[in-house]
C-alpha cells in the first residue's frame, strides 16, 4: 500500500477542521460561562428544576451542567441560564 493511498483514506475518516481556533474559543467561552452559572446556581434560592423551567430548558441540561458535562450545553443555552439566574448582571 502506498503512503498516498493511506493518507487519503485517513483524510476521509478525519477531515480537517475549517478553523480549530473557533473550537478552542467556543470551549473557553462555554467553560467561563459554566463556572459563572454553576456559582450562581449554588447561591440561588431557586432549585435546579425551577431554574430550568424559567430558562425554558429541560432539567437534564441543568443536571448535566452541574455534573460538569459541558459538551451537552451550547453557548446559547448557558447564556439563557445566566440571564435566568442573574437578570441584572454586574459589569466585571
Amino acid at each position: 500500500m502506498s503512503t498516498a493511498r493511506h493518507t487519503q483514506s485517513a483524510d476521509l475518516l478525519d477531515p480537517p477542521r475549517r478553523s480549530p481556533d473557533l473550537d478552542v474559543r467556543d470551549l473557553e467561552k462555554r467553560t467561563r460561562l459554566m463556572r459563572i452559572v454553576t456559582r450562581l446556581i449554588a447561591v440561588s434560592d431557586l432549585g435546579c428544576r425551577e431554574i430550568a423551567r424559567r430558562a425554558g430548558l429541560p432539567a437534564q441540561k441543568v443536571s448535566d451542567l452541574l455534573a460538569g458535562r459541558l459538551e451537552h450545553l451550547s453557548v446559547d443555552e448557558l447564556q439563557i441560564l445566566h440571564r435566568t439566574i442573574d437578570p441584572h448582571p454586574t459589569a466585571h
